[in-house]
C-alpha cells in the first residue's frame, strides 16, 4: 500500500539491514520521478559511505549514473564497450555512437 518511491526506499533498507559486504542494485531508480531519484541517490551514497562497502549499480538513467559513479562499465549488446571514469566515458566516441547514434545520422 506504500507509494512506489517509498516502497523502493524500503527495499533498499531491507538490503542494508543484512549488512552487505557489497551492495548490488538493479535499476533502483526505475519508474521514479526526479525528486524520488534524488532522494534514492542520496540514500545509496550515504549507505555506501557509512557502511564502507562498494555499490554495483545497474541503471539506465545516465544522469544518475554520471552523478554518482566513480567508475563505469559500458555494455552494448552484451559486450563491454569500455570502462573508465564518468568524464572518460562521456567523451568516448564509441559510447556516444552506441548510445546517441553516429554523427552521420544527424
Amino acid at each position: 500500500m506504500l507509494p512506489y518511491g517509498l516502497r523502493k526506499r524500503v527495499e533498499l533498507g531491507r538490503a542494508l539491514a543484512l549488512e552487505p559486504k557489497i551492495l548490488l542494485l538493479d535499476e533502483p531508480m526505475a519508474g521514479m520521478n526526479l525528486e524520488e531519484k534524488e532522494d534514492m541517490t542520496r540514500f545509496v551514497l550515504d549507505a555506501a559511505e557509512s557502511g564502507g562497502f562498494p555499490v554495483v549499480l545497474v541503471e539506465h538513467d545516465m544522469g544518475v549514473v554520471m552523478d554518482i559513479a566513480d567508475r563505469l562499465v559500458v555494455i552494448d549488446n552484451g559486450m563491454v564497450l569500455t570502462e573508465g571514469t564518468p568524464s572518460e566515458i562521456s567523451s568516448n566516441s564509441k559510447v556516444v555512437e552506441a548510445y546517441m547514434g553516429s554523427d552521420e545520422l544527424w
